[in-house]
């Protein structure tokens, strides 16, 4: 991935599971962060001592370690982000489809299991407060 991928505020990604072109709005948060980017490397993925880009085996390896330094819990994982972007979409009020175009999934099924929590959670609370203003 280089900065060439990213034009116009977004990021032109393929999905590797499903082979899917995506172009996604940077969040401000990504754009912040990829504009603090080392002057005279063209990849956004770049190892720390050669600036080449990683290639996916060497990147997985790289991320796990890195989640080790972390000290963060054993459950989290590379293939969590896919999933914590399909959940965090959800509970932001997201559509499945809408979900899709960022994640690169090509069914909804996937994406419902990813988001079921979120949905419950978001149905639940939109039945109480109809059963609160139905109690007025």
């Amino acid at each position: 991935m280089a900065r060439a991928h990213r034009k116009g505020g977004s990021i032109r990604v393929v999905q590797s599971k499903t082979g899917e072109e995506l172009w996604i709005p940077e969040h401000h948060e990504l754009t912040a962060e990829l504009g603090r980017g080392v002057a005279g490397i063209t990849t956004l993925r770049t190892t720390s001592t050669q600036g080449r880009a990683f290639d996916p085996v060497y990147f997985g390896a790289w991320f796990a370690d890195a989640i080790d330094a972390a000290k963060l819990p054993d459950d989290c994982v590379l293939h969590g982000l896919r999933k914590t972007a399909a959940r965090r979409l959800a509970e932001a009020g997201c559509s499945a489809h809408e979900i899709m175009c960022v994640t690169g999934h090509t069914t909804t099924r996937m994406v419902e299991h990813y988001t079921k929590a979120a949905d419950r959670k978001r149905g639940a609370s939109a039945a109480i407060l109809k059963l609160e203003k139905n109690a007025q």
